[in-house]
């Protein structure tokens, strides 16, 4: 692992923002990292997933750069460091796209955060990225073990249909971590009526939030994301 530090802008009633420039090691090889580190104190750190890499998704993504920001960002009130990678194949990061091999990307991601911060993590994931989160940490068939520092999930627009196939995640019925599930009602990628099954099969603790007008990328609606997320975790962490 290797990490560069890069300036960022001054935080009011904070240190100064930091963002790392890392590398991951992966199971397809280097994976390409950014963490935003945040107040000294912090109890937890996260971990935010990109959404599908042959859409041109990356951890650069607007969603995903909104939903780090309603962790990290002061004016939120968490001040977590947080990690994003991308995923195999995209940007600088080796291997090549797989579809469901991408698990172990975040597993990767999530040892690095328990080595580096020794911390309970909360992991977000948006669409692709929300799936993979979900299947690396509920999944008995994934073949891992629970991830025992992994206190919280938030799944922001996690696809139930795509490209002609229909996703239901019936694992999620032994997942006993609080789980958000979080989208817009008019998400082109999960029919609310889909997203309401997903969740009424899901173990508890869990919520679904679908935000009125909110397409897939959330489109007009980033801060009303922001808040969901935000009140979800302050609520859900102690």
């Amino acid at each position: 692992m290797t990490s560069t530090f890069l300036p960022g802008t001054p935080a009011s009633g904070a240190g100064s923002a930091i963002l790392r420039s890392i590398d991951l090691r992966g199971p397809a090889g280097r994976l390409e990292a950014l963490l935003n580190e945040g107040d000294p104190g912090a109890p937890f750190a996260a971990l935010v997933c990109h959404p599908h890499p042959v859409g041109g998704g990356t951890m650069h993504n607007k969603v995903v750069y909104h939903a780090m920001k309603a962790l990290n960002a002061p004016e939120w009130g968490l001040g977590l460091p947080v990690l994003r990678f991308n995923f195999r194949g995209t940007g600088l990061s080796e291997g090549t796209h797989d579809g469901r091999a991408e698990t172990g990307d975040v597993t990767a991601a999530l040892d690095w955060l328990e080595n580096a911060f020794k911390l309970p993590v909360v992991l977000v994931g948006f669409s692709f990225g929300a799936a993979m989160a979900l299947f690396a940490c509920c999944d008995p068939q994934s073949g891992k073990k629970p991830r025992a520092e992994v206190r919280a999930l938030a799944a922001l627009g996690l696809p139930t249909r795509a490209e002609g196939h229909h996703y239901r995640y019936s694992f999620l019925s032994s997942c006993t971590l609080p789980k958000l599930f979080l989208s817009g009602d008019r998400d082109q990628f999960a029919p609310a009526e889909d997203l309401h099954d997903v969740a009424e099969t899901a173990a508890e603790p869990k919520r679904i939030v679908l935000l009125p007008g909110a397409d897939h990328f959330f489109a007009g609606q980033l801060q009303a994301m922001q808040n969901t997320l935000a009140g979800w975790l302050k609520e859900q962490l102690p």
